[in-house]
């Protein structure tokens, strides 16, 4: 038989029910911006209130070939589980004619959209020199130049790289004060590491670039081959006139010269540089020429790679209060990690930059100050959403293709606000009819119920809100079918409860002890039910795709917030009744039939012992 629990104090489990409910109220009202509807509003589906659709053209990296299916496929995992995150925020992303990915995501229009299609090539390179971009103060420049270099839309133009708090972002110049030339030491290191005319490249790059020299003269084009450090034309008015052919080249032409007439020809602008076709720099073992916010950078064969990075995360730096990106590595990519750092500190004696490219531009160039053994950190003027995007690009790698993302367009909602009303109502119906029952069947334990469920209601509620703020988990119409199939399973915990309790009770305990005993019984019983609605919404989540990925989330979170009232509400709530007259009355508390049919029992066994007492004794 069950053993009773020991003497319980409900007061201490409402008291962290309610402590609860404070953080996660304090959470939803002080985590949200805007006005009272902005922060009580979660996250809704594309089904039920439309969203944001962006078409992404693949082209093929490796040339004019037409991207193969299995490309397309792999693509379009990668760019699903870039904005879909955990399976939760229901987006939608789908091949369209063997050469488009179409992407929609639910709520108002976000540039994000624009830019999941990056291909997210992450490389590590030593900067071997710096100068200023001339495209923002030359006036000879081409006037569409733009006034300075800004990095990728998941990055932020003000972006700076730590890694473990040991590496210092070195002060680059801005669009406005970038130094035209490079400082002296800068030069050096330049013409030290200037790139051979006999670097190797593909069959391919080698037409193209045939045709660029062509297109510029061979004279210019030796020229420029020959310059060992960057050309200053507001000093050498014949050098302007000599290479003004450069303005007129196209990025796609300026991506085929060598990466030191790149960086030395001053009419070879950042605007044009952060234009190159995706991919142009993605080759580690040749050097490279990027730019960041007003700088163009001479950077060495990249020694750390994205393959190397093994996750990347999103957080706030707890000494700014910025946002960030923390990288962590493979083990062999972290001893090529720590390799890197070691060279370009060097002892101390000429510390290097080591700049974060990502796809053609630069991220961010901190200065090296010691050897780092640990992780990578990408720090600077993020928002939350940029730091999630490029964490997100990061962790889950670089696309097979390249893609133009096309306009973004709103699309209405397969359903529309009348259906969620409609919804809603039903719901609404639904549980009413489920607590005039309770009370007609439970009378006072029917109020326990409709408290239970309120609580759970409120609880399922911020919970959205939240994990809508945290994850993106967008609710649609099957995660709202998910919580209200969970009303079904807190239900059942209900009549398990009760029933048990006037099981005892008909074994003649009074009410007041039965409480602690029926829950002793009823208790495994509910974790048991509840254990297996878990283990099946967790089997859904990880083997099923779309909107079913969003029931079994919602199923599951449901089905956990349900037992966190079960301990924290009902069962504490039972023992303060049980300790009131009100639950001793056979017409208010519910259990009327059970204490009738006990007193009935009573009193016959009552009368009989009695009749046995007087019962005159046998000579």
């Amino acid at each position: 038989m069950a053993q009773p629990q020991a003497p319980m104090r409900p007061s201490r489990q409402l008291a962290v029910l309610a402590a609860i409910f404070i953080v996660l109220a304090a959470i939803v009202w002080f985590g949200g911006k805007g006005g009272w509807r902005d922060r009580l509003e979660p996250k809704l589906g594309l089904d039920l209130i439309g969203g944001t659709t962006v078409t992404l053209q693949a082209q093929n990296l490796e040339g004019s070939k037409p991207p193969t299916q299995a490309q397309m496929e792999t693509a379009r995992r990668i760019i699903d589980q870039r904005v879909n995150g955990l399976g939760v925020a229901e987006a939608e992303v789908v091949v369209e004619n063997n050469s488009n990915i179409v992407v929609s995501l639910p709520g108002k229009s976000d540039d994000r959209l624009k830019q999941i299609g990056q291909t997210a090539e992450l490389r590590f390179r030593t900067v071997l020199g710096q100068t200023g971009d001339t495209g923002a103060t030359d006036p000879s420049a081409s006037p569409s130049a733009s006034p300075s270099a800004s990095a990728s839309g998941s990055a932020s133009p003000a972006a700076s790289t730590s890694a473990s708090g040991s590496a210092t972002p070195s002060a680059t110049p801005s669009g406005s004060s970038a130094a035209p030339s490079a400082t002296p030491s800068d030069s050096s290191a330049a013409a030290d590491a200037t790139p051979t005319p006999s670097e190797s490249v593909a069959a391919d790059i080698a037409t193209q670039r045939a045709a660029v020299q062509k297109k510029l003269g061979d004279s210019v084009w030796a020229a420029a081959l020959a310059e060992q450090s960057p050309v200053d034309v507001s000093k050498d008015a014949s050098k302007a006139e000599l290479y003004k052919g450069f303005k007129n080249l196209t990025p796609k032409e300026v991506a085929v010269l060598p990466a030191s007439m790149q960086y030395n020809i001053p009419f070879v602008t950042c605007d044009k540089l952060n234009h190159r076709p995706v991919g142009s720099i993605r080759a580690e073992g040749q050097p490279a020429v990027a730019c960041g916010p007003g700088v163009k950078y001479q950077l060495d064969v990249a020694k750390v790679l994205g393959t190397d990075v093994s996750k990347a995360s999103s957080g706030i730096n707890t000494q700014n209060g910025k946002w960030m990106v923390n990288l962590s590595f493979s083990s062999a990519g972290q001893n090529r990690w720590t390799d890197l750092t070691r060279e370009a500190y060097n002892g101390g004696t000429d510390s290097k930059q080591v700049a974060v490219v990502l796809d053609n531009e630069v991220v961010s160039a901190p200065t090296i100050q010691n050897v780092i053994p640990g992780d990578a950190e990408i720090s600077g003027s993020f928002t939350k959403s940029e730091a999630q995007l490029l964490a997100s690009q990061l962790q889950y790698g670089a696309l097979p293709l390249s893609f133009t993302s096309q306009d973004a367009q709103s699309i209405s909602a397969t359903l529309g606000s009348s259906h969620l009303e409609a919804g809603l109502l039903a719901a609404g119906i639904g549980l009413l009819l489920v607590v005039l029952y309770s009370f007609f069947y439970y009378r006072l334990l029917g109020g326990v119920i409709m408290l239970s469920l309120v609580l759970s209601g409120v609880l399922v509620f911020m919970a959205l809100i939240i994990l809508g703020r945290w994850i993106g988990f967008t609710l649609s119409l099957a995660g709202f079918a998910g919580f209200i199939v969970s009303l079904g399973v807190a239900a059942d915990s209900f009549v398990i409860y009760f029933e048990r309790l006037k099981d005892e009770i008909r074994e003649g305990r009074s009410p007041r002890s039965a409480v602690p005993r029926a829950w002793v019984r009823a208790r495994r019983t509910i974790i048991s039910a509840n254990t297996i609605t878990l283990l099946a919404a967790a089997i859904l989540y990880f083997v099923s795709i779309g909107s079913v990925k969003g029931f079994a989330f919602a199923l599951g979170v449901a089905t956990i917030l349900d037992l966190v009232v079960v301990f924290l509400f009902r069962h504490p709530i039972m023992t303060l009744f049980a300790r009131s007259k009100a639950f001793l009355s056979p017409r208010v508390s519910g259990l009327g039939r059970v204490l009738e049919q006990r007193s009935t029992t009573d009193a016959g066994a009552a009368s009989q012992a009695a009749t046995r007492r007087n019962r005159p004794k046998e000579a």
